[in-house]
């Protein structure tokens, strides 16, 4: 009896702190936004190129700023997915928490972000945010497989702008996914129009941008749609937009 009440006080209290709060899914990928510029400008942080070491950069840079200002979320780097495939970020609760009509414990994560270099680092892989074509290396791709993220309807993607700017980027990744959905390339799952990255908004002081997309996903996932936020930080302030 006395576990049963103790459960529910502790059930009881999470959903009354969680009604206080906006969708902490949401409220995460703002938080990710929001840090992007000053993780980039930051003086001790060293320059790197490779898609890996920004990933960890970031993670490490999250990770520090949400002990002091967003203290219920951990950043994890490489979290596992389907297989053999990880993920280059994820978000945890740092105590469980209930989200939804879900229990996440601090094992559980409740978000999944990939990070892609903007261009790809070989120009066979040029279209590697959207697609990797038979090889499924493609950000946008990924998800769609349910490769990663399959448990979840929401999701971001991060991208490192190294050359030219965003607005280029926004414009460049919806002709690929135009060109995919027109059937142009062969492709392990199908594409339409409706798919291309919408509202787009820049930030050009702090050189970041965000958009965001709605994407069909073939088999037995947890939602036949993947609703994705994309976050783009102009890596070199020297390009202007």
């Amino acid at each position: 009896m006395g576990k049963a009440r103790s459960e529910a006080q502790f059930f009881g209290r999470i959903t009354s702190e969680l009604i206080k709060q906006p969708n902490l899914e949401l409220r995460t990928i703002g938080f990710v936004r929001d840090q992007l510029p000053a993780w980039r400008n930051d003086p001790g942080r060293r320059h790197e190129e490779s898609e890996n070491k920004l990933n960890l950069q970031l993670c490490k840079f999250l990770n520090s700023r949400a002990q002091n200002v967003f203290g219920m979320v951990r950043f994890n780097h490489q979290e596992y997915q389907s297989g053999r495939s990880t993920v280059d970020l994820s978000a945890s609760p740092t105590e469980a928490t209930l989200i939804g009509a879900r229990l996440y414990t601090i094992y559980d994560p409740f978000l999944v972000l990939e990070g892609k270099r903007l261009p790809a680092p070989r120009s066979d892989r040029k279209k590697e945010y959207v697609t990797g074509g038979k090889d499924t290396t493609g950000g946008i791709q990924r998800f769609k497989l349910g490769l990663h993220g399959a448990d979840f309807s929401l999701a971001a993607m991060i991208g490192y702008v190294q050359e030219k700017t965003t607005r280029h980027w926004h414009g460049q990744i919806n002709k690929w996914i135009s060109e995919l959905a027109s059937g142009e390339q062969a492709e392990e799952c199908p594409w339409t129009d409706e798919e291309a990255l919408k509202q787009f908004e820049e930030d050009l002081p702090k050189g970041v941008a965000t958009c965001h997309s709605h994407h069909s996903r073939t088999g037995g996932k947890s939602s036949d749609k993947i609703e994705l936020h994309h976050l783009w930080i102009q890596m070199d302030r020297r390009i202007q937009t």
